[in-house]
């Protein structure tokens, strides 16, 4: 079977976009087509300041909205990225095929070393070195496919870089995986900056849904989503983002086209009212079940026990066979 990975990284609280342009994907396609690992990258929330107990929190919290979205141990290996020292082991190794360039024109690094030095703080090393063990997350598994959503795909074509010039240096160990990406709300764009993507470490609240987010929080954020203040309900991303984003959201939700879609509302009202209550739908059930897991902690913690034990069992020959490739003494 194709090996799908793919993670998340508990820097926020999840959000519809994280579940529209990801999450929904692995529970419908990816866990039932392929043999596929779906884990939180604990170690990535580490690369700029963050509060210890906040990122154990919020670890758990994605671990739990991840079953609670469908995700079933059964089918797929779902794990903490930090319980499973084969990630750290690959990444030095990685490191030294990679080169300074190459992390220094990764577009999340120069956009986050920039707001970091705007407040005023410095920027951690492992900001700059990141890419790399995402490149050792994926590649520790024999990675076919990654499912990441546009803002991910350069990180993806890192990782098949550093593994073609590791089989051409040390001979062939690691296979060359591809990104995938869904079709309709690849990318949920913030309400209120539809220019920017609905992230779950951003700080403007207003513009993001959450999937925790109570029903009446989430009608309140898309009846007050930015609509551009053009004439008509047109689909167009390019000049009209405001608008184009609530359709997708819209399509994604109920499987839709959104230039179908545009051409039945006849008034910015009643496209965010729909939206909004398809949305508040869509939410129901993942947090119903949320409910019910977080009532019984013991069961989450053994999958993320039972997950860790898996993938540790895939990932070691592996990096094993990479030890010695690259030349390093067998223990």
């Amino acid at each position: 079977m194709t090996r799908v990975f793919s993670g998340v990284k508990p820097t926020g609280h999840l959000t519809l976009g994280n579940y529209l342009g990801a999450v929904r994907r692995w529970v419908e396609v990816d866990q039932r087509q392929s043999d596929a690992l779906f884990c939180v990258v604990d170690l990535h929330a580490l690369t700029v300041d963050h509060d210890p107990a906040r990122v154990r929190r919020l670890t758990r919290q994605a671990a739990t909205l991840l079953l609670a979205a469908g995700l079933d141990p059964e089918l797929c290996t779902v794990f903490v990225q930090s319980h499973v020292d084969e990630h750290t082991r690959l990444s030095y190794v990685m490191e030294c095929v990679a080169t300074d360039g190459e992390m220094r024109r990764m577009v999340q690094y120069k956009e986050k070393a920039v707001r970091e030095r705007e407040r005023g703080g410095s920027v951690r090393l492992s900001l700059l070195t990141y890419p790399v063990l995402m490149a050792a997350d994926i590649l520790a598994y024999g990675t076919d496919e990654v499912p990441v959503g546009d803002d991910q795909t350069q990180h993806v074509e890192l990782a098949r870089d550093l593994a073609v010039r590791f089989n051409q240096r040390y001979g062939h160990t690691f296979v060359v995986p591809q990104a995938t990406r869904p079709g309709v709300a690849a990318r949920v764009m913030n309400l209120q900056e539809p220019t920017s993507k609905m992230g779950k470490s951003d700080d403007s609240g207003p513009g993001i849904v959450y999937l925790l987010d109570e029903p009446d929080a989430v009608r309140k954020k898309v009846m007050r989503a930015v609509t551009d203040g053009g004439a008509g309900v047109v689909y167009n991303r390019e000049e009209r983002p405001g608008v184009a984003n609530l359709l997708e959201i819209l399509a994604a939700c109920e499987g839709g086209n959104p230039e179908d879609l545009s051409g039945v509302y006849e008034s910015y009202g009643a496209l965010k009212k729909d939206t909004a209550e398809a949305v508040v739908e869509l939410l129901r059930p993942v947090q119903e079940r949320h409910k019910v897991l977080c009532a019984d902690p013991a069961y989450v913690e053994g999958v993320l026990r039972d997950g860790a034990e898996k993938a540790r069992e895939m990932a070691k020959p592996m990096v094993d066979t990479a030890y010695r490739a690259i030349g390093l003494l067998p223990a």
